[in-house]
């Protein structure tokens, strides 16, 4: 019979199924929750290959032209780098080759005074002095061994009479009337110039005609002189035809 009392064990019953229910609900709600962050997760997965594949592709293109780029600088550096040494290498080349030329050009002088000394005296006169002769052949041995030494050391003589004036090497000093020669010929040698090597230590101051037939041109010179000397290569007792 009922007292007005509720029973306290229908009360802890109540209470006990009250609780159950309470966490049925908080357990579906949780699955719901992670079926939902489930999901999402799958779609985030599904669409991140895509966004990475199109980084990737980005990515490789931009290395791609960097390391381009990386290796056209260097080949320009390493070009250039052996363009210096080349030019380096040359410089010191060439200093070492002309290194000598301020002092062969002073005895250049030298060599001219030997040769005035030498054609200054008459071969008859030193015929007829014994003393004279032996001291000119001293000066035709000494003049001879200075040209010996210059050319050991790639000095090379310029001596161009009847050459045509070739103003990168010679040096005219006047003009001489003379209707037998070609305009600019040299006619006369004043002094000789003289060459170190390939370049030029002293222009040889020359006397040019004046007045005659105009030179012939280079081309047909040239053809002159390789006509005339396959004349002289021809055969022994050969005649032209016609």
């Amino acid at each position: 019979m009922s007292n007005g009392k509720q029973d306290p064990k229908r009360e802890e019953a109540e209470a006990a199924r009250a609780a159950q229910a309470a966490e049925a609900a908080q357990a579906a709600e949780a699955a719901e929750i992670e079926d939902s962050t489930a999901a999402a997760a799958e779609e985030t997965a599904e669409a991140e290959p895509a966004e990475t594949e199109a980084d990737e592709a980005t990515r490789a293109a931009r290395l791609e032209t960097e390391v381009a780029e990386l290796r056209d600088q260097l080949l320009r550096a390493l070009a250039e780098a052996e363009n210096q040494r080349r030019r380096s290498q040359r410089e010191r080349e060439e200093a070492v080759r002309y290194a000598a030329a301020p002092m062969l050009r002073d005895l250049l002088a030298v060599a001219d005074n030997l040769q005035r000394a030498l054609e200054s005296v008459p071969g008859e006169v030193a015929d007829e002095n014994g003393a004279l002769k032996i001291l000119l052949e001293g000066v035709q041995l000494t003049a001879r061994e200075l040209q010996t030494v210059f050319e050991r050391h790639g000095i090379v003589k310029l001596d161009p009479m009847g050459e045509r004036l070739n103003p990168h090497h010679h040096e005219a000093m006047f003009e001489v009337p003379d209707p037998e020669q070609p305009s600019g010929t040299i006619v006369q040698v004043v002094q000789p110039g003289y060459l170190l090597h390939d370049r030029l230590l002293r222009p040889a101051r020359v006397g040019v005609a004046k007045g005659g037939p105009a030179a012939k041109p280079a081309a047909e010179a040239a053809a002159e002189i390789e006509a005339a000397a396959n004349d002289d290569e021809a055969p022994e007792g050969s005649t032209p035809e016609g």
